[in-house]
């Protein structure tokens, strides 16, 4: 078998040349040479350890301030940042094919040469004829051919030439936003703002120019999205893996009824994870088809901004400045937490043990979204006593010469916290050890504050309340009877803005005690305290809002 030795860049370049026209894609050459990242012909390429290209200023910037290096093509990752080194081969096949494009580019040829045709440098709009270096000469010497408007030569004279009166276009009319020749200006464009041609073109690749950097600093934050959303896929990733850990534990003691348990919640993270890495997908999807368009427009600015076709400039202008604006990708977040609860309510339990676990683990995971609370004294009843630091409160046998506010409950025994909600998760802790009566919960902030407030979700309250020392009761409507097995001590309220749900635990116990589900929230909620009568001293002690161990 005889093996074909290539000696030069240009029998690599053939053959890749040969490769494409042969491939039932038809991909063209330059595809096979472009960076994925710019969209550009490389520059300086490297390789990666996973054997993609692409240049190497692209590759650096796409893993500055990033944690984790990773191919942005296969999307695999490396344990330690690779060294740049450039592909000195692929580096000159690249230069061989730019050479070879740009002697392919079309050339326009000098009018008067006989035999065989030059090249033409300049192409006179007064002549309409294109010339070469030795016969443009009588127009660099000759006083009346001096006065000819000369161009870089152009294929296209006639649409430089006023249709009408067949002299050069000159002039731009800004009423109208057309290009005019002289005679023009002088008939149906009299009184209107005419400037040179040279004059408006400058001013067009002024803002050409901004829009250069404006596309520019699109395509830079797009990367940076793209960044952070694979980051956001990730760190779900690596939070499933963990439940994923969690639950096998969890699992692994129990008998054979709650294995279809086990079973049912390994497959909702794993759908959860799919549903996050396929938003992430079709994220960076468009992103990139995005990047895309945006690189072409860059290419169609930078050539707009070399150029001495004005005209050209001048027809470019209005289609490319006046292209819609593009999505608002700061908007735009993958959640990268687990929603523990709304798992552990999908999935039907079989057994009381793992009813148990499923408590305590479903505790620990919404206490890490524990926040400070303190209590608002202008919300407070004025029977209400509330200690200096804001962490206590209990019921006065004498009214408090309160000021007049119109947050202030005044019919109900209840205060709020100062702190209020409208988005996330948060997750409180309270003390109620040897109280009688009290009520825990949140209230949303346009709550009936002067009368009466029913306790009831349609009125914007949800709470758990106990009467007559061991009556538990959630407020629905109508309300649920509660029956704990243990009296606590301390109770957990946990609230999950978007998802509509208010929880409430037995801290000692680490167990569940009631759900509001599937609520709509659409105001900012806040913690509610009710401690009850003091009866007679029956229940004078307070509630205590505690730090959450």
């Amino acid at each position: 078998m005889k093996v074909a030795l290539f000696s030069n860049v240009d029998d690599i370049l053939s053959l890749l040349i040969f490769s494409v026209m042969a491939s039932s894609s038809g991909s063209a050459l330059n595809k096979e040479l472009q960076c994925s990242i710019c969209l550009e012909v490389f520059t300086d390429p490297v390789t990666t350890p996973c054997g993609h290209n692409f240049c190497r200023t692209c590759l650096s910037e796409c893993w500055t301030n990033t944690q984790t290096c990773f191919c942005p093509f296969c999307k695999e990752t490396f344990s330690k940042r690779p060294d740049f080194k450039i592909n000195t081969t692929l580096r000159e096949v690249v230069q061989h094919f730019k050479e070879k494009l740009k002697l392919e580019e079309s050339e326009v040829f000098c009018d008067f040469c006989d035999e065989r045709k030059q090249k033409a440098v300049k192409s006179c709009l007064t002549c309409q004829s294109s010339y070469c270096d030795d016969h443009l000469e009588p127009h660099l010497r000759v006083l009346h051919l001096k006065k000819h408007k000369l161009i870089n030569a152009v294929e296209n004279l006639e649409d430089y030439i006023c249709q009408k009166h067949e002299r050069p276009l000159e002039m731009f009319c800004r009423d109208d936003q057309v290009c005019v020749c002289l005679s023009c200006t002088e008939g149906e464009h009299r009184t209107h703002n005419t400037v040179p041609i040279e004059e408006e073109s400058q001013d067009k690749k002024i803002h050409l120019a901004k829009r250069q950097t404006d596309v520019h600093q699109m395509i830079q934050d797009r990367i940076k999205r793209i960044e952070e959303i694979q980051d956001s896929v990730e760190l779900r990733k690596r939070n499933i893996e963990e439940e994923k850990s969690s639950s096998v534990e969890l699992f692994t003691d129990l008998i054979f009824s709650i294995e279809r348990c086990q079973s049912e919640l390994l497959k909702m993270m794993e759908k959860q994870q799919k549903e996050a890495e396929k938003q992430g997908e079709d994220l960076i999807k468009e992103l990139k088809q995005e990047i895309t368009e945006l690189q072409q427009e860059i290419t169609e600015l930078e050539q707009l901004s070399h150029t001495d076709d004005h005209l050209h400039v001048i027809q470019m202008c209005s289609s490319l400045c006046s292209r819609p604006h593009t999505t608002n990708w700061t908007e735009i977040r993958i959640d990268t937490d687990v929603n523990v609860n709304s798992l552990y309510r999908a999935v039907t339990l079989y057994s009381e043990t793992l009813k148990e676990k499923l408590s305590q683990t479903g505790l620990k995971c919404v206490q890490k979204y524990a926040v400070d609370v303190t209590l608002d004294p202008d919300t407070a009843h004025p029977y209400l006593i509330l200690s200096d630091d804001g962490k206590q409160v209990c019921h006065g046998d004498i009214k408090q010469n309160v000021p007049k506010n119109p947050k202030r409950l005044d019919k109900s025994y209840c205060v709020l916290a100062k702190e209020g909600f409208s988005s996330g998760r948060f997750y409180y802790e309270v003390e109620v050890k040897r109280k009688t009566k009290w009520g825990l919960g949140v209230a949303r902030e346009s709550i009936n504050r002067k009368g009466t407030i029913w306790l009831k979700p349609e009125n914007g309250v949800w709470t758990v309340i106990l009467r007559n020392e061991n009556q538990y009761k959630a407020c629905e409507s109508p309300s649920v009877s509660l029956s704990l097995r243990v009296k606590p001590e301390k109770v957990g309220v946990f609230v999950d803005y978007e998802e509509g749900l208010v929880s409430f635990y037995d801290v000692g116990s680490s167990s569940h005690i009631y759900s509001f589900t599937g609520q709509t929230f659409t105001e900012k909620l806040y913690p509610y305290f009710s401690p009850g009568f003091n009866d007679e001293g029956k229940n004078s002690n307070p509630l205590i809002i505690s730090p959450v161990s």
